[in-house]
């Protein structure tokens, strides 16, 4: 039986000859190396999944932690003199694999609690809370990705506390966001181009907000009055009003408005869809 095309030794020969001719040509910045992978997938050397990690890969380095991480409103934490069994509940509610701990604010976070640490009180072996934490890792909002990345494969850390320049925590971050640059998230028709507005009005007359439009911009598009004091972002306020993570397609009221989750994951809210359920008119400002 012949050998199939593809890997016959005249394929392979006829594949190096073209990818040595697209590299003869040493590329003397990155846009002209991103010219050349381009090439490659156009060549049929790179599959557009490999294209996309290359490029997600280059990318990470000109992206600082302040670009990614999830915004201190958005945190999900435990206080340290919560009861284990009310621990085990929000763990199983929000299905993180683990979380800060905090004393009396966001602000003093003690430790990282895994969530399976909490197995050995539930097998009915000694257990105490502030025993089991985990070292608290804290990065400025300025560190760029790769170097995080790499220091996460160095420590074996998965998550760490973002600092502002006053020391206030600013957000967390996981490996798992950083990764996300690199392979990409699963887009759907709920995704936003970066550069339109946080706030766009669709064909039916609603409007899709970014979950981290600020409190004061919101207020200024729907003509409310929602306080900040407990939360900066519309994503907060919602959080805030449930009490929890809000479920994709999820919908709530708040005042007059009717908010819909239009996406949302296990870590934060991405965006909503909002209307009045008077017959008021609707202006945002574009």
């Amino acid at each position: 039986m012949d050998p199939s095309p593809s890997k016959s030794p005249k394929f392979h020969h006829k594949l190096l000859e073209r990818l040595t001719a697209l590299l003869m040509h040493e590329p003397e910045d990155r846009e002209e190396l991103l010219a050349v992978l381009r090439g490659a997938f156009e060549h049929k050397l790179l599959d557009a999944d490999a294209l996309s990690i290359i490029e997600g890969a280059m990318q990470v380095s000109d992206m600082q932690v302040r670009d990614i991480m999830v915004p201190r409103s958005q945190m999900e934490v435990v206080s340290i003199d919560l009861a284990v069994e009310k621990i085990t509940e929000f763990a199983i509610e929000t299905s993180h694999s683990r979380f800060p701990v905090i004393g009396e604010h966001k602000d003093d976070v003690i430790g990282i609690l895994l969530a399976k640490d909490l197995l050995r009180f539930y097998a009915g072996k000694e257990f105490d809370l502030r025993d089991s934490l985990r070292p608290v890792v804290f990065v400025p909002e300025s560190k760029r990705l790769n170097v995080l990345l790499r220091e996460f494969r160095a420590s074996r850390n998965h998550m760490a506390i973002v600092v502002d320049e006053y020391g206030g925590v600013a957000g967390l971050v996981t490996i798992e966001d950083v990764l996300e640059q690199i392979v990409g998230d699963i887009e759907d028709e709920y995704d936003f181009d970066e550069a339109v507005d946080n706030i766009v009005r669709d064909n039916t007359g609603r409007f899709r907000v970014k979950a981290t439009t600020e409190i004061g911009d919101f207020n200024e598009a729907f003509a409310t009055s929602f306080p900040n004091d407990d939360f900066d972002t519309v994503g907060g306020m919602v959080i805030h009003h449930l009490g929890r993570l809000p479920k994709r397609n999820e919908v709530l009221t708040i005042g007059d408005l009717r908010i819909q989750v239009l996406r949302a994951d296990s870590r934060r809210v991405h965006a909503l869809l909002v209307d009045r359920q008077r017959a008021l008119p609707l202006e945002a400002e574009q």
